[in-house]
């Protein structure tokens, strides 16, 4: 059975999933902010985080919940597409809640590698979190006893269940790059970033997972932080498809190749287990190379929500800040804050996963 192959067959919506069609009963979700669902909001690394008050979440839930977006995000949908809640946020569970249908881990600003690789390369301060993916794996092997026992309990429960271990990884490289890294430079940290992400996926294995879900990263290039960070009057630097910046997108592209060669190490050393590659920066392309096809008709480099400048973002004035506004129309846009996208955008990749297109073993 391919990964959601019950629903692309089935021809079913992303809402309207019977529950006697599931093929997961439970989700655990690991990864940034672009899967967090309370979790950074919930830590208190920062004293007055801008997620936690409007313009975040007004589209969906009509209130700040913590996700980075106007609205929901790829997880969310996919918890749709299955008929099961929207994940709550690991730090917010009390003693004794019922997290049968699953959990949320992922942190924003969370790194795949630990933060001493970072403290040690003299750029630990940057950092919105420590929260990395080796910590939250801590979380789930802490919270493994009040999902199940025995082995025989474990296996039949998590065979039922799906991992999504990512989208992670593009803090690693967000860090350096906003610290004044080049592409070159970063390249050498691929092999450091993809090891512990395969790594966190064996151990998730280890622990009894045997339906995972690892994500690529977006194309960097066609963010509008980067086009603001990295802007050129070499018009050769960008690709005239879509105004993205290419030499970020191949590394985007670099990063998300050797992860798959990685991942295909895995299923070899774990034949048992079914491990999904989810293409997120193919899923996200089309929607940059015919913006108006998808609905986007105010573009999909420039952000909904920011402080001004040729993409509207401004690193003094970021979404939320004193000096912002937000636009009228979210779903209009493809980015939401300059760094993540709009709820509508990640509707377009979870659409693209769900129905199978976008993920890899066919």
């Amino acid at each position: 059975m391919k990964l959601f192959i019950l629903l692309a067959s089935l021809c079913l919506t992303l809402s309207t999933v019977s529950s006697s069609l599931q093929p997961y009963e439970a989700i655990f979700n690991f990864g940034d902010s672009l899967s967090d669902t309370g979790n950074f909001l919930l830590s208190g690394a920062l004293a007055f985080p801008v997620i936690g008050k409007p313009p975040y979440g007004e589209t969906f839930f009509r209130s700040a919940t913590g996700r980075c977006s106007d609205g929901r995000l790829v997880v969310d949908f996919i918890a749709e597409a299955f008929g099961l809640p929207h994940l709550p946020p690991y730090l917010a569970l009390s003693k004794g809640q019922d997290v049968k249908h699953g959990v949320n881990f992922a942190v924003a600003g969370a790194t795949a590698l630990d933060p001493q690789f970072f403290y040690q390369r003299k750029i630990g301060s940057v950092m919105w979190t420590n929260d990395s993916l080796s910590t939250q794996l801590g979380w789930f092997k802490k919270l493994k006893p009040s999902l199940c026992t025995t082995k025989q309990e474990c296996d039949n429960y998590f065979k039922k269940t799906l991992f999504l271990v990512g989208e992670i990884g593009g803090n690693d490289y967000n860090y350096a790059f906003f610290v004044g890294g080049n592409i070159e430079q970063l390249k050498a940290s691929v092999p450091f970033v993809v090891e512990a992400i395969t790594q966190a996926t064996s151990a998730l294995i280890e622990e009894g997972a045997v339906e995972l879900v690892v994500p690529g990263n977006l194309p960097i290039g066609c963010s509008a932080v980067y086009l603001t960070l990295f802007r050129s009057p070499n018009e050769a630097v960008y690709d005239k498809r879509n105004g993205c910046l290419k030499a970020f997108n191949g590394f985007s592209k670099y990063h998300n190749s050797e992860l798959k060669r990685a991942l295909g190490a895995l299923r070899l050393k774990y034949p048992h287990a079914r491990i999904i590659y989810a293409d997120y920066y193919g899923a996200a392309m089309p929607f940059y190379h015919a913006p108006l096809h998808y609905g986007f008709k105010s573009g999909t480099l420039r952000a909904c929500c920011g402080g001004g400048g040729p993409y509207n973002f401004n690193n003094s004035a970021r979404c939320g800040h004193i000096g912002s506004t937000a636009c009228k129309v979210p779903s209009s846009y493809a980015n939401w804050d300059g760094i993540h996208l709009t709820e509508a955008a990640y509707g377009y990749i979870a659409k693209g996963l769900i129905h199978g297109r976008f993920t890899t073993p066919l």
